[in-house]
């Protein structure tokens, strides 16, 4: 079965383009002019990937990406956003979105394909679940979902990522670089410093006092490493 894309484009020239090369590469693609629909045919249907525009008529691909991203159905599915909007700070904005990728136009109909299917592989389910509990958190690989103190935590696919790599190495140290490699890979809108970011949000949802983490240390001028406090004894 066919992963399944949304693919937001006001452009329909652009919109036509890119759905036949994704098609053509074997997805899936249900196409929108307007920000309007895309959500509700989410929650019905939910997408394996989201390619938006920033800039359409009667919304924002920014506001569209914020909904998405705290909506507990669909806050782990992957979004890129492909724009025209390239200076540094529009990235940043895109990450600090909660975007997975960020790719300017004009592009490559290659190069897109390639990062879409780059971004697909990072968010593989295990074939093998997989839960860590400690404490009061739990991680369900297989699921990818967090639970503290027994609820629910909504968090993007690349948030989940980055902490249940950190969660299944305890006790290392691991530079922002190293970060990048893992969890990251070839996106390259993302920089080391883009993991902080992640690291405050994980933080915000796991620790009882962000600004004193228990789990995710910062090691100064090397990088974080997660501690899992042992069990007392009985």
């Amino acid at each position: 079965m066919s992963q399944t894309i949304f693919l937001l484009e006001d452009d329909t020239d652009i919109s036509r383009l890119v759905q036949y090369h994704l098609e053509s590469a074997g997805f899936g693609v249900r196409s929108y002019l307007t920000v309007g629909q895309i959500l509700p045919d989410a929650e019905r249907n939910p997408p394996h990937l989201f390619l938006l525009d920033i800039m359409v008529p009667g919304g924002d691909g920014l506001d569209l990406c914020r909904r998405l991203r705290q909506n507990p159905t669909l806050s782990v599915v992957p979004i890129i956003f492909l724009t025209a909007r390239a200076a540094e700070n529009d990235r940043v904005h895109g990450l600090e979105m909660g975007a997975d990728d960020y790719i300017t136009k004009p592009f490559g109909t290659r190069e897109l394909i390639a990062r879409v299917k780059a971004v697909l592989r990072r968010f593989e389910r295990p074939t093998t679940p997989s839960v860590v509990k400690f404490e009061n958190i739990e991680i369900d690989a297989g699921a990818m979902q967090l639970r503290v103190n027994g609820d629910l935590v909504t968090t993007t696919a690349t948030e989940f990522r980055l902490l249940d790599y950190l969660v299944r190495h305890p006790g290392r140290v691991f530079s922002r670089d190293h970060l990048l490699d893992a969890v990251w890979g070839d996106a390259r809108f993302v920089t080391p410093r883009s993991v902080d970011v992640y690291v405050r949000r994980i933080r915000e949802k796991i620790e009882a006092d962000a600004e004193m983490p228990r789990y995710l240390k910062t090691m100064r001028g090397a990088g974080y490493r997660f501690e899992i406090p042992k069990a007392v004894p009985a």
